[in-house]
């Protein structure tokens, strides 16, 4: 915050602009509003001569004052709004007026226009330099409206999106291209990073990684070309583009990804890394060709976000205490089930962090490796040459591991040799795509896999979904659909009642009313009485066993706490729980 003392105007000084606020020094406002003692100012004075930091922030930081109560205080002293970006209705035209290099330098954000005056959110409204280079820039009398300023930078990201920046080099690279696409120009100007190709994918790329996007679909269609990004789970449509630059941008992602450019009649997989904002995102790249071109999809794995712990994923206090018991044996097979972008690969690693003790020796064999430890070993299986997972998997246990955690259970080759790994004394850890867990044993033997085998090695299992959480700003209270209420009425039990919520839209998460997700969870550990109905392959015998072993505690369940507590609704809870409940129903 500015801490510069107020100084007499000279008498012909120019009046100041409209709304321009008082040169006024924040510890003093701060004493007057009562917010801080004199004591803690002078002790905070006595810091910043040491730190050199700005007093704002050494107040933040030493917890004498929250953001909020400053940003109010400062508010009443100058008599401007205060006001809460998380649920500000804005308009992404009036956003639009100020740069966002601008906003960015200068914490500022337009919020509404009043025909001559602009109200802005100032991250600090004592900043005389900001507001008068406010105002040269928009060129119109602006007011000050206050905000906590670590609120900014995610409103930045949220509403400075690259959709027109995206859709106009789309444009720029259909000019360029004119009627045909020049595949020799296109690989001859690999190098060029102003080319419009590669300007349109670091667009894509910064745009998908600024919203949280774990998926970019290129998309051709019968009447253009569509980009869309997964966030949270779901697609969003990022931009609509004329059909021919599909070819180009599959064209230079498979040069990136070292592919076979001149094949585009078959599907071609591989992966390259970007860099952005500081961060490296791997990226992996599936092509696949359609009636209209070339469909590419983008997994994109951000190697500086940090790695979960297993406290942290969302799974229930007493599953974890099971869990973690199974993860301290020494021996057997531990599979976490579920769909595609499920989460298993997280709760894998968040295992691996638990059991990564210095005297045991973990590897890890994967497609591609996710995160990286410090202390494991880990191999990147390559199909190219060869390197599969169970020739991987043979070699590793060469290396006397005590833990191996296998990216996926592909085949019945994989599977078994994983097997054999844990009936030898090693904790092997690994994925496989089934509904739930009390399915899991019969696709191994679906997989051709030995009964004593699976009925030996199999630990235990965990099945999981995703489910989006309601947003904090905007949650409701809602009323069951019937379908809703049909689902509540199998859950619950003879007088429990539920009190679902569901998020409205905000700016803050950008209309849809979800903020984040969350894992749910199902645990089935194997004992002897299921260990033999799994041997003898008796599917009746074993489902009847397993339900009466996981009553109460399945996904549906688990589903059905989140929308009791409102972190989540019943239409997401229905959605990624459809079918899980079918069991508890039955019991």
């Amino acid at each position: 915050m500015n801490m510069a003392a107020s100084a007499p105007s000279a008498p012909d000084a120019p009046r100041p602009a409209p709304g321009r606020p008082e040169k006024l020094r924040l510890g003093d406002v701060l004493v007057q509003q009562r917010l801080i003692s004199q004591e803690q100012l002078q002790q905070t004075l006595d810091l910043q001569r040491t730190t050199g930091k700005k007093m704002g922030r050494l107040l933040i930081e030493t917890g004498i004052i929250t953001e909020e109560l400053l940003a109010n205080g400062l508010a009443r002293q100058l008599r401007i709004p205060f006001v809460n970006l998380k649920t500000f209705p804005f308009r992404a035209d009036v956003v639009k007026l100020l740069p966002e290099s601008a906003a960015r330098r200068f914490k500022a954000l337009v919020l509404e226009d009043k025909g001559d005056t602009l109200l802005v959110a100032l991250g600090d409204p004592l900043d005389l330099f900001a507001f008068d280079e406010l105002s040269r820039i928009l060129k119109r009398n602006i007011a000050i409206a206050a905000v906590p300023e670590s609120g900014l930078v995610p409103a930045f990201d949220r509403l400075y999106r690259r959709t027109e920046e995206i859709s106009g080099l789309a444009r720029a690279l259909e000019k360029d291209l004119g009627d045909a696409v020049d595949f020799g120009e296109l690989t001859a100007t690999v190098g060029l990073e102003g080319a419009p190709v590669v300007r349109l994918l670091q667009s894509l790329f910064e745009d998908a990684t600024q919203v949280g996007a774990s998926d970019v679909h290129i998309e051709p269609q019968e009447d253009g070309l569509q980009v869309r990004v997964r966030v949270d789970g779901v697609l969003q449509v990022q931009t609509q583009a004329d059909k021919r630059i599909g070819a180009a941008l599959a064209q230079r992602l498979k040069l990136m990804a070292g592919l076979d450019i001149s094949e585009k009649r078959l599907p071609q997989d591989g992966r390259f890394s970007v860099r952005i904002k500081e961060n490296t995102i791997d990226v992996r790249l599936s092509t696949l060709p359609t009636v209209y071109g070339e469909a590419a999809v983008m997994r994109l794995l951000n190697q500086g976000a940090g790695m979960r712990r297993l406290d942290s994923i969302g799974m229930p206090d007493a599953m974890l205490k099971r869990f973690r018991e199974v993860l301290g044996r020494s021996a057997g097979m531990v599979l976490v089930t579920g769909p595609t972008g499920s989460g298993k690969t997280t709760t894998l690693y968040a295992a691996l962090a638990e059991i990564n003790a210095a005297e045991l020796k973990v590897i890890t064999v994967e497609d591609p490796i996710e995160y990286r430890l410090p202390g494991l070993s880990q191999v990147q299986v390559n199909d190219k040459i060869e390197l599969t997972f169970a020739r991987v998997l043979r070699a590793v246990l060469r290396q006397d591991p005590d833990v191996v955690l296998v990216g996926e259970m592909r085949d019945a080759e994989t599977a078994e040799i994983g097997m054999r790994a844990a009936i030898t004394g090693h904790l092997v850890l690994s994925t496989l795509h089934t509904r739930d867990a009390m399915s899991t044993p019969f696709r191994l033997l679906d997989m051709g896999v030995p009964p004593f085998m699976v009925s030996t090695s199999l630990q235990a299992v965990i099945a999981q979904r995703l489910v989006r959480l309601n947003c904090k700003e905007c949650a409701a209270p809602h009323k069951p659909s019937p379908q809703e209420q049909g689902w509540l009425d199998t859950l619950l039990a003879e007088g429990e009642t539920a009190s679902p919520k569901r998020g409205m839209g905000c700016s803050a998460c950008n209309g849809t009313g979800y903020s984040g997700r969350q894992g749910v969870y199902e645990l089935l550990e194997m004992d002897a009485e299921l260990t033999q109905a799994a041997s003898h392959s008796d599917p009746a015998a074993f489902m009847r066993t397993a339900r009466e072993r996981m009553k109460g505690q399945t996904m549906a369940f688990h589903a059905l706490e989140l929308v009791r507590q409102g972190k989540t609704s019943l239409a997401e809870a229905l959605r990624v729980g459809f079918d899980v409940g079918d069991s508890d129903a039955e019991t």
